[in-house]
């Protein structure tokens, strides 16, 4: 009789089991939920940083320094001996700029007047339209970027900035 009374349970839950009024969605690939990005390593950032603060040295310049990866998380960020507070939160501002808008900032500081459209980036909070950030590219794509500030001069800035490139690895300032 238990036995009896267990298989006509059993058979219940097999039928509504089996139900399938519910329609189910196709399983799309991976890489429809995660993308795999290329970023900047704490171990470029600290190469990156020796040789931007060995061109600042160089040019008998103390600087800050910021550098992030491909998020716009700040992976390193250095203020030199003598170097304004204002100019670590500039360096970082100007590598976020660089980062966002795919461009080195002193291109958006020389162009920022040409357009209406161009002139409004002045009012985004978080940009900065001053030299001396730049976007860091492996194999044409942006992995980071780098801000420098307090090198005395848009120009310098900006040069500043580009040393930071380990072309030896394919880690550059420019587009390949």
């Amino acid at each position: 009789m238990k036995l009896q009374i267990l298989v006509i349970m059993l058979s219940s839950c097999l039928y509504y089991g089996q139900n399938k009024n519910e329609e189910t969605k196709p399983l799309l690939k991976i890489e429809e939920y995660v993308k795999t990005t290329k970023t900047l390593t704490l171990n470029a950032a600290w190469e990156m940083s020796e040789r931007v603060l060995s061109m600042a040295s160089k040019m008998d310049k103390k600087v800050s320094l910021a550098i992030l990866d491909a998020s716009g998380t700040t992976v390193l960020l250095l203020k030199d001996d003598m170097v304004g507070p204002h100019n670590t939160d500039a360096a970082r501002k100007k590598a976020f700029t660089a980062l966002s808008t795919k461009t080195p900032t002193l291109l958006l500081l020389r162009n920022a007047d040409k357009t209406k459209e161009t002139r409004n980036l002045n009012t985004v909070s978080d940009l900065l339209l001053l030299s001396g950030g730049i976007p860091i590219y492996f194999k044409g794509e942006i992995i980071g970027s780098i801000g420098v500030a307090g090198g005395g001069s848009p120009e310098n800035d900006d040069l500043i900035a580009r040393a930071a490139a380990i072309p030896e690895y394919g880690i550059t300032t420019k587009i390949n």
